[in-house]
């Protein structure tokens, strides 16, 4: 199994949100689930159902082990309403589980900074795929004006790794799908965007996902291309396209366990490769082939 893992980031949580005895003077609360409305800044467009059910059963077992950031919106003419800033997965497990009321934190936050702390949130848990990334740094520059520089500091990254993210959405529309799939991996993203030429890169995108290459392959392929030689072959090609049970078994396997699987054989054995994007994907497939 392969993973983007990324080390913990350099400025937590903890530095974004105060100790709840010091938010409002009054620590967690209980508010009516009712009154919490969605946080505008989400930055995480993608929620496994499955996964969702599972978090839900443990909170009707267990509860709600860590309660959920908000902003108040006091209203002249409604009630009291309490605006998400993190914790889009526990609310909504909470809402499927049939809690009536919800633990929060309740802090002062607007514009960007309930952007931040709901992208740094989902960054430490390793929620977002990164064109989910890409796109909240972007909106972070767009909307609120922040440099590069600003961005990598907030988040805990450098300036070349926000660049580089940024960079992922001047792809061309089928890679970006691909990406956010699992189809292809972030390295074999960036390789393609040394790529120039829009049909070069999707002819090399088409050959990377055909032969199931891996990251250094895909950057021999990007190599050759920018100097104007022929791409290098790949070990696995005459097997892959001469192997259709391999391949009616790989889609047995996407299917049976939800996420982008690569099967290939070699002249000795073989290797079964399956994606994931989080801890939480990790735990679901697990469960599955454990079932």
């Amino acid at each position: 199994m392969t993973s983007n893992h990324r080390p913990a980031l350099g400025r937590g949580l903890s530095a974004l949100i105060p100790r709840a005895a010091a938010v409002n003077g009054g620590g967690v609360e209980a508010v009516d689930i009712d009154l919490i409305v969605p946080n505008p800044q989400q930055p995480r467009l993608k929620f496994d159902a499955e996964a969702l059910q599972e978090l839900a059963d443990s909170i009707s077992e267990h509860g709600i082990l860590q309660p959920i950031v908000v902003t108040q919106v006091v209203s002249e003419f409604g009630p009291t309403t309490y605006q998400l800033i993190a914790g889009e997965r526990r609310l909504q497990a909470a809402r499927i589980a049939g809690l009536a009321r919800m633990p929060v934190v309740i802090r002062e936050a607007v514009g960007a900074e309930m952007l931040e702390i709901a992208l740094v949130e989902n960054l430490q848990r390793q929620d977002l795929n990164p064109l989910e990334e890409a796109t909240a740094f972007k909106r972070m520059a767009d909307e609120f004006g922040a440099t590069q520089e600003q961005i990598a500091k907030r988040v805990g990254r450098n300036r070349t790794t926000v660049a580089n993210t940024i960079r992922l959405l001047t792809l061309e529309d089928d890679i970006k799908t691909s990406l956010a799939s699992g189809q292809i991996s972030e390295g074999h993203a960036r390789a393609l965007l040394g790529i120039e030429d829009s049909a070069l890169r999707l002819d090399a995108w088409r050959r990377i996902v055909a032969d199931a290459m891996t990251v250094r392959q895909a950057e021999e392929i990007a190599r050759a291309l920018r100097m104007g030689v022929a791409a290098p072959p790949t070990k696995q090609t005459v097997v892959k396209e001469s192997d259709p049970d391999a391949r009616a078994l790989e889609a047995d396997l996407r299917t049976a366990l939800g996420m982008p699987v690569t099967l290939k054989r070699h002249r000795r054995g073989g290797s079964i490769t399956i994606r994931f994007h989080s801890d939480e994907e990790l735990e679901g497939i697990v469960q599955r082939i454990a079932r």
